[in-house]
């Protein structure tokens, strides 16, 4: 164990020694931070100065061994930072600035003195939630309790920091280093949206197929023994969330299940058959509408029917069937696809979104934009399964009523997913437009969001699907002058590249409370990281998705 140790940390030293610079007075002329966790806690992190960088790896290299020798750490993940640059101000100063950046978004490090004596890395600030002042503050702010708090643990209880207007500060620029297990080193790149996570400059398919497994495997431990998830996490300080959603049990279960055609994981399966079984016994309730016709619906505990909750069980339930072949939940499927019919307006098309059960009564004709797409593709899906003609006339029927309203304004996901399977069987230009349209004018938004937003990456890998057919058809290419094909594949791959900035890789993990609860999941950073069930599901289906674009485009490159 102390010779593969040795090893890795010679690794380290090696890269580290040849990247760093020294620094002008008053600061120290080199300064490493190390930082070590096997996965258990919160990593330990020790701060060491020299006047040469050999003398300061060699005084950091010792401490961290001592922190490891006296808290029996074997030294899972180690990570080496350095200070690059150092902007000085004063904590009013540093007030100010922190509101010009949005809550977690600030990506360097800060300190409290000229020598570095009290000083934390960007990520011991954010997965301490030290910058972090609720969900009804939209901008990073200093947290004084969750300060306090973090510098007793790094620093014993004798130490505290200054934190009045006129104190100084020290804004740092850092770059760094991360050994895993298998002794690869990998390169963290210094302030920006990319900083403190690993270097993917093109994302492979080996690179994909990893982030799919590791957020499958995550979701298939959130599944209880009797079927219900663990629904999130709050990672700072290793809170579960206590609320539970069915609409999202059903369609997290759902992207199990595309995870699972990728992976063949025994575990993963077992997972989904859980979550399934849970599905179908606790959370989908049987219902007599008013013409006698027996249907189904997904139920909340507060018993409210959402029309979406009907159709993301319809997609779990649809995939399952087409992946295993069995044809035991077609009953189950008709029924609650009669309970969607029953909530659409026949005249129109539209939908009315919340019911109450028992009684069927209106609770919310409108809720949320999604629940339409999501019930269009979802009864799409059951129409392609099982080729009954109701569901597709029914879908049909909604897209009259997205044309007239101009649903493609909302450039919603679901509806990308819709059209583009309802093109396939009903392949009319009043459709393939709706689809260009509802993708075509977002691109720039796809582009320049700064917070990762999964969802925009199910866009766009529906919409290519789509555009692909397109361009088979000859009576249907003028469609394509309504796209900039160049900038839509930007923005898609793009996106793809951009959501590894939502995924807990081990050098990022290793700061929060509970590492091992987290790595490989997924997470929204502007709601202090949260790890939600939905949230994880939106990357995967993503990356499955995206996963298949690039598999195709290679087969066609590998013929030509």
């Amino acid at each position: 164990m102390q010779t593969d140790l040795s090893r890795r940390l010679a690794h380290l030293r090696e890269a580290a020694l040849a990247a760093v610079k020294p620094l002008a007075e008053p600061h120290p002329a080199f300064t490493f931070f190390f930082s070590v966790s096997d996965g258990h806690e919160r990593a330990r992190v020790i701060r060491a100065t020299g006047d040469s960088a050999d003398a300061c790896w060699k005084a950091g290299e010792e401490r961290i061994r001592d922190v490891m020798e006296k808290r029996g750490l074997r030294g899972r993940w180690l990570r080496v930072d350095w200070v690059t640059a150092v902007r000085p101000m004063t904590v009013g100063e540093l007030r100010e600035r922190l509101a010009r950046h949005k809550r977690n978004y600030f990506r360097q490090g800060l300190a409290f003195d000229p020598k570095f004596q009290t000083s934390f890395l960007e990520q011991e600030l954010n997965a301490n939630a030290m910058l972090y002042g609720g969900n009804k503050i939209a901008h990073a702010v200093i947290n004084l309790g969750n300060f306090a708090k973090y510098v007793r643990r790094r620093y014993g209880a004798d130490r505290t920091v200054d934190l009045s207007d006129a104190a100084p500060a020290f804004v740092l620029s850092t770059e760094g280093l991360f050994c895993g297990e298998d002794g690869t080193v990998h390169r963290l790149p210094g302030p920006g949206r990319n900083a403190g996570r690993r270097i993917i400059e093109r994302l492979e398919l080996d690179d994909i197929e990893g982030l799919i497994r590791d957020a499958s495997k995550f979701l298939s431990r959130q599944v209880l023994e009797h079927g219900r998830f663990v629904y999130g996490l709050h990672p700072c300080f290793n809170r579960e969330i206590p609320a539970y959603n069915a609409l999202r049990h059903a369609s997290t279960t759902y992207s199990m299940i595309e995870a699972w055609e990728v992976t063949n994981d025994g575990d993963l399966k077992n997972s989904i058959d859980r979550a399934l079984a849970y599905l179908r016994g606790t959370l989908i309730r049987p219902a007599r509408l008013p013409d006698g016709t027996d249907a189904a619906f997904v139920v909340e505990a507060n018993g409210e029917i959402k029309l979406g909750a009907n159709a993301v069980a319809i997609l779990a339930l649809a995939k399952h069937a087409t992946l295993t072949g069995s044809t035991a939940d077609y009953d189950l499927m008709r029924q609650l696809a009669l309970g969607i019919r029953h909530m659409q307006n026949q005249e129109d098309g539209s939908f009315v979104h919340v019911l109450s059960y028992p009684d069927l009564r209106v609770k919310d004709p409108f809720r949320v934009i999604y629940y339409e797409g999501e019930a269009a593709f979802g009864l799409m899906r059951l129409y392609s399964l099982t080729q009954d003609p109701r569901w597709i006339e029914t879908v049909e029927k909604a897209f009259g009523h997205f044309i007239r309203s101009e649903h493609w304004r909302h450039n919603d996901h679901w509806l990308s997913y819709c059209v583009n399977e309802l093109t396939r069987f009903r392949p009319e230009e009043r459709y393939f437009r709706f689809g260009i349209q509802n993708v075509a004018g977002h691109l720039d938004f796809v582009l320049e969001r700064i917070t990762t937003f999964p969802t925009l990456l199910e866009l766009m890998m529906a919409a290519r699907e789509m555009l692909e057919r397109i361009r088979t058809m000859p009576e249907m290419q003028h469609l394509l002058e309504e796209i900039d094909l160049d900038k839509f594949y930007r923005a898609l791959e793009f996106r793809a590249h951009y959501l590894l900035n939502g995924h807990f890789w081990p050098e990022l993990a290793m700061y929060f409370a509970h590492p091992d609860s987290i790595v490989g999941s997924f997470f929204i950073r502007h709601h202090a990281f949260r790890v939600r069930i939905d949230d994880v599901e939106h990357y995967l289906s993503g990356y499955v998705a995206y996963r298949k674009y690039r598999v195709a485009k290679q087969q066609k490159e590998s013929r030509n």
